[in-house]
């Protein structure tokens, strides 16, 4: 929902480094993080044109009715082998996800606030789902490093360009799964559509 009176919501995707296996997997758990930005009005229409003036930028000139990010970071062991091999034998995330939503400023009269009451969980649900994404981007990355063993890697060097490598498949697959997200929910009817309707018209 790009703005103007259009605001689209979009998950930004920064990633840093992964790699292949599936055994001796670490237990971990994400962090979440919320954040707010404050919006005003007096009406549901007023509330939404508040969005679309204050609404975290994505991009250089879109802005969103709310953003999921996160901050990545591993740490990893390599281990040089007998045998001249490289071999990846540990990785364990350490993942922030930070939710960016509205929050109204002032007070809202007993039916706004029911109206945005409504429209606010909706906004949640649709980001929790896209820190589902991220989630298990986060554990498909694990599952591909943890064992990843690269002959000829005595000095463990050849095995960083290989997970280069599979981190680019890994990222794109995610990106693809947040925008056909997007496109369904976003879409004529859809949930996010039905959302804006609610709010702005208390349909």
């Amino acid at each position: 929902m790009k703005t103007g009176m259009k605001v689209f919501w979009q998950v930004a995707c920064l990633l840093l480094m992964p790699a292949v296996f599936a055994l001796a997997q670490s237990q971990w758990q994400a962090t979440e993080q919320v954040e707010t930005y404050p919006i005003t009005g007096d009406s549901g229409v007023d509330l939404y044109a508040s969005i679309g003036e204050r609404g975290p930028k994505v991009g250089s000139e879109v802005r969103a009715i709310a953003h999921t990010n996160f901050k990545l970071t591993w740490t990893r062991k390599y281990e040089p082998q007998a045998n001249g091999a490289c071999t990846l034998t540990t990785a364990r995330p350490r993942l922030i996800i930070i939710y960016t939503l509205p929050k109204p400023a002032i007070k809202l009269s007993a039916e706004l606030q029911k109206k945005w009451d409504v429209f606010i969980a909706g906004v949640r649900k649709h980001e929790r789902v896209h820190a589902v994404i991220i989630t298990d981007m986060v554990k498909e990355i694990e599952r591909v490093s943890v064992g990843l063993s690269v002959a000829n890697d005595p000095k463990c060097e050849k095995i960083r360009t290989e997970l280069q490598a599979k981190l680019g498949e890994i990222s794109k697959a995610q990106r693809q799964r947040n925008a056909d997200f997007d496109r369904m929910e976003m879409s004529e009817g859809g949930n996010v559509h039905q959302l804006i309707l609610q709010l702005v018209n208390g349909r």
